[in-house]
């Protein structure tokens, strides 16, 4: 791709991740009453070692949920809730209680999945693929490939 000089080069921060909840996730309100949802997704790759023994590098991930996805993360996601989540990286720096100075990297949430279904036995009702974005455009998970025509091969 050829770029002029006068073009400025645009950014792209997006992370797109399919994993299983922690734990079950901490809600915040803040003033004015809007909520924050805060929990670890883990993401699990296996691979054959030079052995051929199977092994197995769990990643997690410090997500955050704001406004009325919060809610919806409060109401239905649990620990051990399999999640499709998009969103992007976000670093935080703080000061902790003697001073020392520490660096927290998060996910936050821009929409997400509920992959999964929760039974009845767990006092909730039955849910699967359930999307919930930030935006209210069109949902490229949800979207019929074939716009409705029927007339393919497979």
């Amino acid at each position: 791709m050829y770029l002029c000089k006068k073009s400025k080069m645009r950014s792209i921060n997006k992370v797109i991740l399919i994993g299983n909840v922690g734990k079950d996730p901490e809600v915040k309100i803040f003033e004015g009453g809007r909520k924050k949802a805060s929990f670890s997704l883990a993401t699990t790759e296996k691979y054959r070692d030079k052995a051929g023994a199977e092994q197995s590098v769990t990643e997690w991930h410090n997500i955050a949920v704001w406004g009325p996805q919060a809610e919806v993360i409060e109401k239905y996601v649990r620990r051990g809730s399999p999640l499709f989540v998009e969103g992007r990286i976000q670093y935080r720096e703080y000061t902790d209680k003697d001073g020392v100075k520490k660096r927290f990297t998060e996910i936050t949430l821009d929409n997400f999945s509920m992959l999964g279904t929760r039974s009845a036995q767990d006092g909730g009702t039955e849910i699967t693929n359930t999307n919930t974005s930030a935006d209210s455009g069109s949902d490229p998970l949800n979207t019929p490939l074939n716009n409705g025509n029927d007339d393919l091969p497979f």
